[in-house]
């Protein structure tokens, strides 16, 4: 039986944040950005590929999306 850590925990409260309601990068970035490297939550999802940022209609990066990957939300759906 693995372990959670807090960045774990975190990890999925962020995915459950993004799938509560429509996100934008911004939204993400006022919520879930942080400087200390031991909490990068929003890179780490961002590097395992649980989420994504979907830009439609040329819109600015702050106003493009966040969406949860099907990875993010299987990894949702185990916990």
């Amino acid at each position: 039986m693995q372990t959670q850590t807090a960045a774990d925990a975190l990890t999925l409260q962020f995915l459950a944040w993004v799938a509560e309601r429509p996100r934008t990068y911004g939204d993400a970035m006022d919520r879930w950005r942080t400087s200390c490297p031991r909490l990068s939550i929003w890179e780490d999802a961002l590097i395992e590929r649980l989420v994504q940022l979907e830009n439609r209609d040329g819109k600015p990066r702050d106003a493009s999306d966040v969406t949860l990957t099907r990875r993010g939300r299987a990894l949702l759906n185990t916990r």
